[in-house]
C-alpha cells in the first residue's frame, strides 16, 4: 500500500514538472517579440566572454614557430678550435637534451654571408676568415613558459662557458605574448562572472514583470492552499528556457563569427607562410555553454520569484498591500 502511495505521488509530481516544463515554452512563444528580445540580449551576453574564449584557445593552437624563433644563436671566441665546439655541442645534448643543435663553421659562416650580402668581391680582398664558429640551438617544443624555461637553461649554461662570447636570442615577443595569453585568460574570468551575473539581473527582471502580471493569479492559487513550490515551479522553468535559448543563440553567434572570419584570417596567414583554420566549440563544450546558461536563467528567476513569495506571506497581496 505504501509503495503504491509512493508511485502515485510520484506520477504526479513526474506529470506536474513535465506540464510546467512544456507550458512555460508554450507562453514564451505566446510572447514572441518580448522572447526574441530577451534571448537576444543574453546570447549577445554569453558570445562576449566566449568569443575571446575561443580567440584564446585558437591563439595558442596557432603555429607559432617557436622551434625557430626560440633558436639560441651562440657566437664562440675568435681562436675557439673545431673540438672545444664539438664539445660544448655533446655536453649540451647531454645535459639538456635540445631538439637540434647546428654548428656552423668560418668557411660555412663566409659562404652564406657572400651569399646574402652581395659582397664577394670586397670579401676577397680579405686576408684571412674574421667570422667565429656559430652554433644554434633549438630548445624542444611546448607551452610558451615551458620554452621560456628551456630558453633560459639553454642561455645560463652557455654563459657560464669562457669559450662562448655572445649568446643570442630572438625571444622577447613570445615572451610577451605568454604575458598577453595569461592576461587574456584573466580577462575572460572577469567577463564570465560579469555577464554570468547580467544574464541572472536580466532574467530575475523578466521573470519579475511576468510575476507582476499574473499577481491576481498567484494569489488566488495562495488562498486555495497551493504551496510555494507549485507557484514558482513555472516561473523557474520559464528561466531556464530563457537561458537555454540565450546558450543556443550565443554558440550560434560564435559559429556565424567563426565562418564569416575564417577566410579572411586564412588569406592572412598564408602571407606567412602558416596554414590555419579556425578551431569552434565541439560538443562537450557547446554542451557546457547550454547547462551554464540555463543554470543563470534559473538562478534569475528563483531570486525573482522568491522575493514575490515573501510579499505574499507578508502582506498577502504581492507587492499592492
Amino acid at each position: 500500500m505504501r509503495l503504491r502511495q509512493i508511485r502515485r505521488k510520484n506520477r504526479a509530481w513526474s506529470r506536474r514538472h513535465s506540464y510546467s516544463f512544456f507550458s512555460s515554452l508554450g507562453v514564451l512563444f505566446q510572447h514572441r517579440v518580448g522572447t526574441l528580445m530577451t534571448v537576444l540580449v543574453l546570447g549577445i551576453a554569453m558570445f562576449l566572454p566566449l568569443g575571446l574564449y575561443i580567440t584564446l584557445v585558437n591563439l595558442e593552437g596557432m603555429d607559432l614557430r617557436q622551434d625557430e624563433w626560440s633558436a639560441v644563436t651562440v657566437f664562440f671566441k675568435t681562436g675557439t678550435t673545431e673540438a672545444e665546439v664539438r664539445r660544448v655541442a655533446d655536453e649540451l645534448d647531454r645535459r639538456l637534451n635540445p631538439q637540434a643543435v647546428v654548428i656552423i663553421s668560418p668557411a660555412e659562416g663566409m659562404v652564406d654571408f657572400r651569399e646574402a650580402s652581395g659582397f664577394g668581391d670586397s670579401l676577397d680582398m680579405l686576408e684571412e676568415n674574421p667570422l667565429p664558429w656559430v652554433m644554434q640551438i633549438s630548445p624542444r617544443p611546448g607551452s610558451t613558459e615551458q620554452v621560456e624555461y628551456r630558453v633560459n637553461q639553454l642561455t645560463g649554461f652557455l654563459q657560464a662557458l669562457d669559450s662562448v662570447k655572445v649568446t643570442q636570442f630572438d625571444y622577447k615577443w613570445l615572451q610577451r605574448l605568454g604575458r598577453m595569453m595569461e592576461l587574456g585568460k584573466a580577462a575572460v574570468t572577469v567577463l564570465i562572472l560579469l555577464f554570468g551575473l547580467a544574464v541572472v539581473v536580466v532574467v530575475a527582471n523578466t521573470i519579475r514583470l511576468d510575476v507582476a502580471s499574473r499577481a491576481e493569479e498567484i494569489e488566488i492559487l495562495a488562498l486555495v492552499g497551493a504551496g510555494k513550490a507549485f507557484i514558482r515551479q513555472p516561473f523557474l522553468y520559464t528561466g531556464l528556457w530563457y537561458g537555454l535559448m540565450g546558450g543556443v543563440l550565443a554558440v550560434a553567434l560564435l559559429g556565424l563569427a567563426m565562418l564569416y572570419l575564417d577566410r579572411p584570417l586564412g588569406l592572412l596567414l598564408e602571407t606567412y607562410g602558416t596554414v590555419f583554420s579556425l578551431r569552434g566549440l565541439d560538443g562537450y563544450n557547446s554542451l557546457w555553454v547550454f547547462l551554464s546558461g540555463g543554470f543563470l536563467g534559473w538562478l534569475g528567476a528563483l531570486i525573482s520569484v522568491q522575493r514575490y513569495l515573501r510579499l505574499l506571506k507578508v502582506g498577502g497581496r504581492l507587492g499592492r498591500h
